[in-house]
């Protein structure tokens, strides 16, 4: 009977740490591909993953998880059910913008 119990602890142990370890994969929003994003992150399917590296080419790397909800179709509770999965480090800095045009000079009225 010892060793029956003995063996049930090591079988439900491992099951525990076993679905942890299912649990522990996570994305980082500003490398990852729409694939990866799509597969990692709870309720993001493949439209919003791409929207998710559209906006990230358009304005730069997010700086915090909850700036995924700039992201049209994804809302807090998106983000908070991710936010374990979800990595934010590095990244391409936002795209330059264009130079504003010189100022014209100031004519004198007469």
């Amino acid at each position: 009977m010892r060793k029956f119990t003995a063996l049930l602890h090591t079988v439900a142990l491992s099951l525990l740490f076993a679905g942890s370890a299912f649990a522990a994969e996570k994305v980082n929003i500003n490398t990852a591909d729409a694939a990866t994003i799509d597969r990692v992150l709870i309720n993001i399917g493949k439209s919003k993953a791409d929207a998710i590296v559209a906006y990230r080419k358009a304005n730069g790397a997010f700086r915090s998880a909850e700036q995924l909800t700039l992201v049209k179709g994804i809302g807090l509770k998106t983000v908070e059910k991710n936010r374990d999965r979800i990595v934010v480090a590095g990244g391409a800095p936002a795209p330059a913008r264009k130079p504003a045009a010189p100022a014209r000079p100031a004519t004198a009225k007469r």
